[in-house]
């Protein structure tokens, strides 16, 4: 993906969630990511190593939806979006991301993001772990200089993504089902990193607690929700339109919310589906087109779906009680996107 790209679908995305009449916070958000996007450059750059510069720098310049660092710089619209920091905010939030995107193409063993080969596909599963920790370290250091509080949310929100990265690993125990497992991973690894980045945003910009903590609910119910979300799209979208490769989770023995379902559900029409699921080591070749095409068909897309609008319900009650205006709606309208969702 190239920088135009990237500022395209931030464009797209902001057209979506900010009304025509509300130009000026689109200004602010669209110069803010403008910002953004030239420390995350900067950071890469700091490297001291030009090979570590170019290993850590390939994804961020690869793009994506820069979702996070929005997410920070809506937050801060409830305090003062123009206070110190707010931008290096933002930044820690996309960096603690591509730290956790790294780590996930390795034990994906994913071979496509953001339309370009994977850091592990280009230079090993070596590497591409020790970039992950590069960012995930330099994440550190810019929360140590933003306020007080950002360093132990960024140590909570960090414990919070390897615990989810090592359960995922290690699959259901204790008595766990597959359910109660999968949320619990998603929670960790995906909901806490669009709740830290909401949190730094209310925090920097002065926020109250009461603002910060309806926040941080809201990122955890929108979390889960753009994880199933990811999971849908896993199934019904081409690798041209993600960006990603289609299936690559079922190929791989992850079972993302529809599997799920489909496996713990007793339609007869989902046997030939639960049959073909029925490999801890993924389903590949002609078995995965297969499944994929059932999968698509099958009941569990929609109850999948449902549990998806459940949770933005959700995510829209813990809203309940901010100041009305564009930031709110804002917030209220990714709900919506995310509902809506082809890429």
């Amino acid at each position: 993906m190239s920088v135009q790209a990237t500022k395209t679908r931030v464009r797209s995305l902001l057209s979506r969630i900010v009304v025509r009449e509300e130009d000026e916070l689109e200004r602010r958000l669209s110069g803010g990511l403008e910002l953004v996007e030239k420390r995350l450059a900067e950071c890469a750059g700091q490297a001291t190593d030009p090979y570590v510069a170019d290993v850590v720098g390939y994804l961020v310049a690869a793009g994506g939806k820069r979702l996070r660092p929005l997410l920070t710089l809506l937050a801060a619209e409830f305090g003062d979006p123009r206070a110190p920091g707010v931008v290096e905010a933002a930044v820690v939030s996309e960096l603690v991301h591509a730290a956790s995107l790294h780590h996930d193409d390795v034990m994906d063993e994913a071979r496509i993001r953001h339309g370009v080969p994977s850091v592990n596909a280009r230079w090993g599963n070596s590497v591409a772990v020790m970039a992950g920790n590069w960012l995930l370290a330099t994440s550190a250091r810019l929360s140590a200089e933003l306020v007080r509080e950002a360093v132990p949310l960024h140590s909570r929100a960090s414990e919070r993504l390897v615990r989810g990265q090592m359960l995922e690993l290690l699959g259901p125990m204790g008595g766990d089902g597959p359910l109660p497992h999968y949320f619990g991973v998603v929670s960790d690894k995906s909901a806490s990193l669009l709740s830290l980045s909401l949190q730094l945003g209310a925090l920097q910009s002065g926020a109250s607690a009461e603002v910060g903590h309806a926040l941080a609910e809201y990122g955890e119910q929108l979390g889960v929700a753009f994880q199933i979300s990811d999971d849908l799209l896993d199934i019904t979208s081409p690798s041209a339109v993600t960006g990603k490769e289609q299936g690559k989770d079922l190929s791989v023995g992850v079972a993302g919310l529809p599997v799920l379902l489909a496996l713990t559900g007793a339609d007869p029409r989902d046997d030939e589906l639960r049959a073909l699921l029925d490999s801890p080591a993924g389903v590949t070749g002609e078995d995965h087109r297969r499944a994929l095409a059932l999968l698509r068909e099958s009941a569990a897309m929609d109850r999948a779906r449902t549990l998806r609008d459940e949770r933005l319900d959700m995510a829209r009650s813990a809203l309940r009680g901010l100041s009305a205006g564009p930031p709110l709606r804002a917030l209220e309208a990714l709900c919506d996107v995310v509902a809506t969702r082809t890429e």
